[in-house]
């Protein structure tokens, strides 16, 4: 049956803000604390959405999650009404307080891990959302993902949901952030790479001395069992411990992979020979499998974290060639341009790009291929999907106007103390569930 990958980007939060929150991503650390700008950085996500969409793909959108979360605030000890807990938790942490008001949501490669129906034994679209235990503004996402999930999936008859992962490192998962899958096609049973940054049981496994490992082995096998994935469709790889020392905190920031091509810089993995030749071996795909490997010396770590070249998206487009949809910093770099401009011109199906604006969300430490989840989907389950998530013309006219009007332009640390933020972005929530027809899925809507 003819399948497509459905690109579904996270929209933007209202309370889109640089708090530095994020341990082992250099780009989240070197702007902790610099003014953001909200209603900019939904706008650059829409605009890449519908450039995507105007060439044809079919482009998903998903919703962000309501900042702050106040319940978490008041498990933590702070009481009162909804504007004294925020005065409250100003005063006493403001870090946290912060961390409450995270809109990290937006980057949606760490919403769940997906696999599509050709990979499963019982034929059906199975999601896991990531449990994120790793940082705690992130450990805050999962139960609402899930809820989005299942308004925008919302058939058992073509899609399967499971509860995400214990809570707690020995399970840590990021999502599809560490996870990619090579097919012939996207209707075919293809074969699901996961890798991981280190092992929570087997300490004979080398593991990251400064940053941690935020992927665990047992995650990777726990999702393998959860979504009845064939033998044949899976792998389990590890990432070089030494790479994420020097800033690949996922596998999306040294590696990508779409359809029968594999990118990936040449230090991506562990024993990095032997893992492309495992790759090679599993592959039963029956078209040439294209592993382009980035050589060091043309594209150093540090320009590959900087650029964001890895983060790119890969999309496949209907004459069979394939685009790279990569961040302007990308054509900023020289390094990184010229060796983008070699890799168009050799004998790969990878024959065009396009660079973005993406600044708001890159400052951040997301590219393209963060903001999105990769949801490969046959005709049938296309039409159980739901149809209000999918972007259209008309769509993309409604979600701009609404972000024009519900956010602010620039937002700071003293901004947080304000109640009205949080009244601002409820409202703005609240009509964007009625745009999407997710019905109630904030606990302020299942609360009130």
């Amino acid at each position: 049956m003819h399948a497509l990958e459905v690109n579904f980007d996270g929209l933007v939060g209202p309370t889109h803000n640089y708090a530095g929150l994020s341990y082992g991503n250099v780009a989240s650390l070197n702007n902790a604390a610099s003014f953001s700008n909200p209603q900019e950085a939904v706008l650059q996500g829409l605009e890449k959405m519908k450039a995507m969409h105007d060439k044809g793909l079919t482009q998903g959108v998903f919703a962000p999650h309501a900042r702050p979360d106040l319940n978490v605030l008041r498990r933590l000890g702070f009481t009162g009404n909804d504007s004294q807990v925020i005065h409250k938790a100003f005063k006493a942490d403001p870090i946290l307080l912060r961390a409450c008001y995270s809109a990290s949501a937006m980057w949606t490669a760490n919403a769940a891990t997906v696999s599509p129906s050709p990979d499963t034994l019982d034929g059906k679209v199975h999601f896991t959302s990531a449990n994120l235990n790793n940082k705690f503004h992130r450990s805050l996402e999962p139960a609402i993902t899930t809820r989005l999930l299942k308004a925008m999936f919302n058939n058992d008859s073509y899609f399967a949901h499971h509860t995400h992962l214990p809570d707690q490192g020995f399970f840590g998962d990021e999502g599809a952030a560490n996870h990619t899958r090579l097919c012939d096609s996207h209707g075919e049973q293809g074969l699901e790479m996961f890798v991981f940054g280190a092992s929570a049981f087997n300490s004979q496994l080398p593991k990251p001395a400064k940053f941690p490992a935020r992927q665990t082995l047992e995650a990777s096998e726990a999702i393998c069992r959860l979504h009845n994935l064939k033998e044949s469709s899976q792998i389990l790889l590890q990432q070089n411990p030494d790479v994420i020392d020097q800033g690949v905190f996922h596998n999306d920031v040294i590696a990508v992979g779409n359809a029968n091509v594999l990118l990936c810089h040449q230090q991506a993995f562990l024993n990095q020979q032997d893992a492309l030749q495992e790759i090679r071996d599993a592959y039963t795909g029956s078209k040439q499998l294209y592993i382009i490997e980035v050589p060091t010396d043309k594209v150093s770590i540090s320009d590959a974290v900087s650029s964001y070249l890895f983060n790119s998206q890969l999309v496949s487009l209907d004459d069979g060639s394939m685009l790279l949809v990569a961040p302007q910093e990308c054509q900023r770099n020289s390094a990184v341009n010229a060796y983008i401009e070699e890799m168009i011109l050799a004998d790969n199906p990878v024959n065009q790009v396009q660079f973005f604006d993406l600044r708001q969300s890159m400052q951040n430490g997301g590219g393209p291929a963060c903001l999105r989840l990769r949801v490969a989907l046959n005709e049938q389950e296309l039409a159980a999907v739901n149809p209000e998530v999918i972007l259209t013309d008309t769509k993309y006219t409604q979600l701009c106007d609404w972000a024009k009007r519900n956010y602010r332009d620039k937002l700071g640390a003293s901004d947080f103390a304000d109640s009205a933020l949080l009244t601002e972005s409820y409202q703005a929530l609240d009509e964007l569930t009625q745009l999407l027809n997710l019905g109630s899925v904030y606990d302020f809507q299942l609360e009130g």
